[in-house]
């Protein structure tokens, strides 16, 4: 098989450079090792940034994107037992955020793909990216017992944290830089309204506790949990209990509960891999950097990646020019620590970290305290979480 671009992953970055590259007239083709139902199985963030919106709406699959999602102009920092809301409309010039599910995301693209006829392979094995230091990269796999390969122009890793795309990149080509967190968020879909119309972060003694939701209908909530903790000792009643205790008065009392159906602990940490690209083979979006979930960044960063990657291709084929391509890993690394450095700090000023003593303590106080009476500070806030321009 031949193809113009190579992309290893179906999650949203692939998905996205797919349709956004299909739309171009450039062809691709999306491998993976996994089937469709599993991938739209996996539950993920659902907060969106104007250029993610963009991006899908440039990929013509944001239909149901804007007619479903729950535009957000703000949010609420709760602590000392009150709600500060940072106004991000007014903070940003009439910029806001869009709450819609990752997994909906997933679906509008991978249905867009296959109503236009491109090329998805699933359940692939052994993917392997080959010679992309050359001129002449290409992709093996196994398919039903077959091998197969896949010759390419260029070849896009968008195949997450443990994929093969960064794998295949000599120990000596690659820095990794990396922060662990001492605890995990344990988190929970059930089909109540949300307690809010609108995100609630919790800074209590008891630690971290996050108020989100997937519809009007449907709410996600998180609270923060030590990393030996097990799903099998949180019952139902035992995480609203626990919810209820690090939320205000106001917000405890007025939460609906109801059976979970879906619980799950995810350890937090920081990661990023320099460069993002190695001779004709990009990284795109977990392949090369992850972040905790606090700044509602990993999804918005993946699509990042994809406008950077996009325009660079788009430029090659176009214009006949490497110049994009040349300065991809550059230009979307500049936006990745600038989103990692907001993660971490919305992660360090929100969490109870189990070393800290009462001068780390006075320090979290002085820090919430001085963002939600500043306007300057709660601007600076508001400019990253609805995101930095591209």
């Amino acid at each position: 098989m031949r193809t113009q671009i190579a992309i290893i992953g179906s999650g949203p970055s692939g998905l996205l450079l797919g349709q956004l590259l299909t739309e171009a007239g450039i062809d691709n083709v999306i491998i993976d090792r996994v089937d469709r139902e599993y991938i739209l199985g996996r539950v993920r963030a659902g907060v969106l940034e104007e250029g993610t919106v963009a991006l899908m709406d440039h990929a013509k699959a944001s239909r149901r994107l804007h007619a479903e999602g729950l535009p957000h102009d703000g949010f609420s920092l709760a602590f000392d037992g009150r709600d500060h809301r940072i106004d991000l409309f007014g903070l940003t010039g009439g910029k806001r955020v869009t709450v819609y599910g990752q997994t909906e995301l997933t679906r509008d693209l991978m249905d867009r793909r296959e109503a236009g006829g491109a090329t998805t392979i699933y359940d692939a094995t052994d993917v392997q990216p080959h010679d992309f230091e050359t001129a002449k990269p290409y992709i093996t796999f196994q398919k039903d017992g077959t091998a197969h390969r896949i010759d390419c122009d260029f070849i896009a890793g968008c195949d997450g944290f443990h994929g093969a795309s960064r794998k295949a990149v000599p120990d000596r080509a690659i820095t990794g830089y990396e922060r662990v967190y001492p605890f995990g968020w344990l988190g929970i879909l059930s089909d109540v309204a949300p307690v809010s119309h609108e995100l609630i972060y919790a800074n209590h003694p008891r630690g971290f506790a996050l108020c989100s939701m997937r519809s009007e209908t449907r709410s996600r909530y998180y609270i923060q949990c030590a990393l030996d903790e097990t799903v099998e000792s949180w019952t139902d009643d035992r995480f609203w209990d626990e919810l209820r205790r690090r939320l205000p008065a106001h917000h405890a009392e007025a939460l609906e509960t109801a059976p979970s159906f879906e619980k799950s602990i995810a350890p937090l940490r920081s990661f990023v891999a320099e460069p993002m690209r190695f001779g004709r083979l990009f990284l795109v979006g977990d392949a090369a950097h992850i972040v905790p979930p606090t700044g509602a960044k990993g999804l918005n960063l993946a699509a990042s990646d994809v406008n950077y990657l996009f325009a660079g291709l788009l430029e090659h084929y176009a214009e006949s020019s490497n110049a994009g391509i040349d300065a991809y890993s550059q230009r979307a690394l500049a936006r990745v620590w600038k989103a990692v450095r907001f993660s971490w700090w919305m992660t360090t000023m929100m969490h109870r970290f189990p070393d800290s003593g009462p001068f780390d303590q006075k320090i979290q106080e002085a820090e919430l305290d001085y963002l939600t009476h500043s306007q300057a500070a709660s601007k600076a806030l508001a400019e990253n979480y609805v995101g930095l321009p591209y």
